[in-house]
């Protein structure tokens, strides 16, 4: 999506906790599996929306519950049971949702000091992941405490406690290849660097406790989020000085920069080559075309003047269109700044230090950011938060629309923007948007196709989850089942539009992005992502050495797969930054594929994905990732 979640709980606290999830297990010895017998009995679930539906009644706010021990229990113990018996009752084979659910039977292990318990349940979501660094990295920290507390017997003090747990935890991270787990190391620490009690508190109070006031409970997601917090702020906080000492440490005597594949792949375009101009189209949070100049789309037919000049339906396009949160026509091609006039310089500086936080970069962006962390009082968390969040929709499409046409002088770029509410609660989905929606993809998609547009990039789309948690966010519904229904049926109406819109242009080429859940993007029932259109590219994210990055979802779907890590590129005002995620893998593949097109515009879309996987790499330690390779594909096409 084209939100950036800097702050999001569930991914600050996936990191630090290296694979804990939010739930709590029984005191019993785990079973062994089950026979085949047992296993046939078991509800069988394919698909995300099929997740059993829970909720929690609150009868405080979330904030107040977290620092209630006795109530805090209690409600523990219901999560806990929940998911016991959904393991028990249903057969799940997404390893995503078996790493979440196992993670939070660790969280909750550690909140009853049961450490052996705990590594148990990390172990079994090591056994499922497939990711060399997070396999080696998760669950490092409650492992490390788990041996603090085994080394120094019952009620050690917090001294002794931190000291061992010091000795231990780098003991475990010493050893580890430098070269597979650079970068999560980096991050952990960025994020172990800001982490504070005030943040989480503020993150709860900005994200859970709304939610409450409105309905009383909070469901499953957000149970669990809550579990987290409560392991993060009794158990890892303590330990935060530890944390930051050992990976800085680590990183001190390690610092040798991973070697950068893409450079040597990639290829640029002579300005004055035997190439031919291409349109090339930026679906995307709206893009500052005034740093792009002359590859810019312009409407010959169209003047600013407040009316529909050229009769085409669309006020003022003179170098695109757009649509706003509900999907309604809108003549701004970059995002109005709303109530966010004059917070955006800060925003970015704020942006970009949290970036080199994450990269543990050493500048003075990064000391501001991770001095504004640690010292906001909980009561200022959702304003900058949502500041945040606004900049990284402000920011997005300019980025993606700068990638898109590096490298290629032949290339102009046509802005189709669209738009999702950054404030906190985020606006409701309901039937009457949806449906706004799906008609705007038709119009854009029949705008694109008449100004001929032959590949679009898309760095975002719409999930399940997403559609429902807006519903619960806003007390939508009368319970979690109902919600669910109701987020089926407008995914439904999303899903169709954006399909038959893009199924109408067999001569366009859609790059779309396969998302950052690190999850199956069939199973997540993900759009466009779990589409199966022959004019489409699913597109998922490396780092510099080509190695999947922690966030990356995947899939069947996912044909080939780019850099998305600490990518540079534009944001509005011609500024330089660099940002992660497939949102920045994708509109490489559409770069790509604008190339392959200045070679010869006869290339129809499959053309185009037969010389992108042909000419991609197989990943040596991964041959079901194909690694693009721009220059390979380029010469294929100038060959033919």
């Amino acid at each position: 999506m084209p939100k950036l979640r800097f702050l999001a709980p569930v991914f600050l606290l996936a990191v630090l906790l290296g694979g804990c999830g939010s739930s709590q297990p029984e005191l019993t010895p785990i079973p062994s599996d089950p026979p085949p017998a047992v296993v046939a009995t078991k509800i069988p679930i394919t698909s995300l929306d099929q997740l059993p539906q829970h909720t929690y009644p609150i009868d405080t706010s979330a904030s107040e519950l977290l620092q209630d021990e006795e109530r805090f229990a209690a409600f523990a113990a219901a999560v806990r049971a929940d998911l016991e018996n959904d393991l028990d009752r249903y057969q799940l084979d997404d390893t995503a949702t078996l790493q979440s659910w196992y993670g939070t039977l660790a969280n909750l292990a550690v909140l009853e000091g049961d450490w052996d318990r705990a590594v148990i349940y990390l172990d079994k979501v090591s056994n499922l992941e497939s990711k060399e660094a997070a396999r080696l990295t998760g669950g490092q920290t409650v492992r490390a405490l788990a041996d603090a507390h085994s080394a120094l017997g019952p009620d050690p003090g917090p001294e002794a406690l931190r000291a061992e747990f010091r000795t231990q935890f780098a003991g475990r991270i010493e050893p580890l290849p430098w070269d597979v787990v650079q970068d999560t190391i980096e991050q952990n620490k960025g994020r172990a660097e800001y982490l504070n009690e005030n943040l989480l508190l503020g993150i709860v109070q900005a994200n859970m406790d709304p939610v409450v006031a409105k309905s009383g409970e909070i469901g499953s997601d957000l149970a669990r989020g809550l579990v987290g917090m409560k392991v993060a702020m009794t158990t890892i906080i303590p330990i935060r000085e530890e944390l930051v000492a050992v990976y800085g440490n680590y990183i001190d005597a390690n610092r040798v920069e991973k070697v950068n594949i893409w450079p040597a792949r990639e290829i640029e375009l002579a300005a004055d080559g035997d190439y031919s101009p291409v349109m090339l189209g930026v679906w995307d949070s709206g893009v500052d075309t005034e740093i792009f100049g002359d590859q810019v789309f312009t409407n010959p037919n169209e003047r600013r003047d407040g009316t529909d000049t050229d009769n085409n339906s669309f006020v003022d396009d003179i170098h695109g269109i757009a649509f706003d949160k509900k999907g309604v026509s809108s003549v701004d091609l970059l995002h109005p700044l709303g109530d966010q006039e004059g917070k955006t310089e800060t925003a970015r500086s704020f942006t970009q230090g949290f970036q080199d936080l994450q990269a543990s970069v050493d500048s003075d962006a990064a000391t501001a950011a991770r001095d504004k962390l640690t010292s906001m009082p909980p009561e200022e968390v959702e304003a900058f938060m949502t500041s945040m969040s606004f900049y990284g929709l402000l920011a997005h499409g300019t980025h993606v629309a700068g990638i898109t046409l590096a490298g290629n002088p032949h290339a102009k770029v046509l802005t189709a923007r669209i738009s999702f509410d950054y404030h906190n609660p985020p606006q409701a989905m309901t039937r009457e948007i949806a449906q706004n929606h799906a008609t705007s993809y038709m119009r854009a998609v029949t705008y694109m196709a008449r100004n001929g547009v032959r590949a679009v990039n898309m760095s975002w789309g719409w999930t399940f989850k997403e559609i429902e948690s807006s519903l619960e966010a806003n007390a939508v519904g009368a319970n979690a089942e109902e919600r669910a229904a109701m987020a089926r049926e407008m995914l439904e109406i999303l899903s169709d539009g954006l399909r038959d819109a893009m199924a109408s242009a067999p001569q366009i080429l859609f790059c779309v992005a396969a998302g950052n859940s690190d999850s199956d993007v069939e199973f997540d029932v993900s759009i466009p992502a779990n589409f199966d259109l022959p004019n489409m590219i699913i597109v998922g994210a490396v780092d510099q050495a080509g190695d999947p990055t922690s966030f990356t979802s995947s899939g069947r779907n996912v044909v080939v797969y780019a850099n998305g890590f600490e990518v540079e590129s534009y944001v509005p005002g011609g500024h330089r930054m660099r940002m992660s995620g497939t949102s920045m893998a994708s509109p490489q593949v559409c770069n790509l594929a604008g190339k392959l097109l200045a070679v010869d515009l006869e290339f129809l879309p499959a053309d185009l994905i037969e010389l992108i996987k042909t000419g991609a790499d197989s990943h040596p330690k991964h041959p079901e990732i194909l690694l693009m390779n721009a220059k390979k594909s380029v010469e294929l096409a100038e060959a033919r």
